[in-house]
């Protein structure tokens, strides 16, 4: 029997894959922290539960990312502490976060996850770590769906030019 086959927990991780692993719990901490902050800014309630819906996709992605890193015996990146809680009308209106610039945050970095999730997906050798990215991806495109509807619905979709006509030559 070889290293790389029987029970996929028991096998060890290559350098890519440990690299990835470990630098999407680093982005995780980072946009669990900056979701919290615009939680205060944001004045949208379906954005705001939008918002929720992200950290609490985040933090679960954290749990199963840190656990398959200790069983490793791999260090964990720093995290940002969680910012405190602010009421909207106590943060001045300059220096707020406008609804539609975090529902535009929110879809970049689905659609950066997207591709995240896809290469660790690509590089991994071990069927446990494609099989939970696979679940982070669907996770994400759910979420992106909605914030999608969202950003339509409030009309804060800004769109690429559009291609309405065909040209045709005769």
């Amino acid at each position: 029997m070889g290293i790389l086959n029987g029970n996929p927990k028991e096998e060890p991780l290559h350098y890519g894959e440990v690299f990835d692993i470990w630098a999407s719990l680093l982005a995780g901490n980072s946009l669990i922290a900056g979701y919290q902050t615009m939680l205060n800014h944001a004045g949208d309630d379906d954005l705001k539960k939008l918002i929720v819906e992200a950290i609490e996709s985040c933090q679960q992605e954290k749990k199963q990312v840190e656990e398959l890193l200790k069983e490793n015996g791999i260090g964990l990146p720093p995290a940002a502490p969680e910012p405190p809680e602010a009421c909207l009308e106590d943060i001045p209106v300059g220096a707020r976060i406008p609804d539609p610039a975090i529902a535009a945050t929110l879809s970049v970095d689905i659609a950066a996850g997207l591709v995240a999730c896809s290469q660790v997906i690509g590089k991994s050798i071990r069927e446990d770590v494609a099989m939970m990215y696979g679940q982070f991806h669907a996770q994400k495109m759910a979420l992106g769906a909605k914030v999608l509807r969202l950003n339509k619905e409030k009309g804060w979709l800004i769109p690429p030019p559009l291609h309405l006509k065909k040209h045709t030559d005769c």
